[in-house]
């Protein structure tokens, strides 16, 4: 998976959160973005996703082809197909317990087809949950229903905005136990100021060296 940002900026209203930024992504290499809270490192991962659009400039991304060996590009309105993300703002459907949300999330997502629905809960160390709906878990419990439906879904660009929120220890352990066993054939991108979120990264993009320092200017 490569993911290519040519002169990429962003910006709200009049605000810029970023502009000029050029960076390629690719599988082999695990990435941190960092800086300042509310600089946009959020943002910034919801454009790797695609689920929200550059002001100006252009994102690529692609894909190798296993037959060939060639890069194929991926377009826009399939993008998510190939993604899964973890994040505070992303909710799970609280209804339904951990089986049947895991079950939802495989039909339209598959997981890793090494594993099974059980076999993942075990994992995660859910297994005592499983029949409980997920609106009655704890905030550390709904943290491991997150990362285990991004990090177990069968995609080539796992994007991680603050994946430990709310994970005790253990939790923090499980965490970067699933980066090490699951992760090493992935494009993982992470969006964290702690360190132990992101120490597995080779990468780190400080989102502050893509500020501007003027407001937007129509003609521009």
């Amino acid at each position: 998976m490569k993911v290519s940002l040519t002169d990429a900026g962003k910006r709200f209203n009049r605000d810029w959160i970023f502009r000029h930024l050029n960076y390629t992504f690719e599988t082999g290499n695990s990435y941190a973005i960092v800086g300042p809270n509310g600089s946009g490192k959020s943002t910034l991962l919801q454009i790797l996703s695609g689920s929200m659009q550059l002001s100006e400039g252009n994102i690529c991304w692609s894909i190798t082809n296993p037959s060939t060996k060639n890069q194929a590009m991926i377009g826009n309105e399939t993008v998510h197909r190939h993604v899964s993300i973890c994040a505070p703002y992303l909710e799970v459907v609280e209804e339904m317990n951990l089986e049947e949300f895991l079950t939802f999330h495989d039909h339209f997502k598959s997981f890793l087809p090494s594993l099974t629905i059980g076999e993942i809960v075990s994992i995660v160390g859910l297994e005592q949950a499983i029949q409980k709906q997920i609106r009655y878990y704890s905030s550390g419990m709904k943290q491991r229903v997150k990362l285990a439906q991004a990090i177990f879904s069968d995609s080539a660009l796992l994007l991680l905005d603050e994946p430990c929120t709310n994970l005790d220890t253990a939790g923090v352990d499980l965490y970067n136990r699933l980066i090490y066993e699951y992760c090493q054939d992935r494009l993982v991108i992470v969006s964290s100021n702690d360190k132990t979120e992101y120490s597995f990264c080779t990468e780190k993009i400080n989102i502050a060296d893509y500020k501007t320092h003027f407001s937007y200017d129509p003609a521009t």
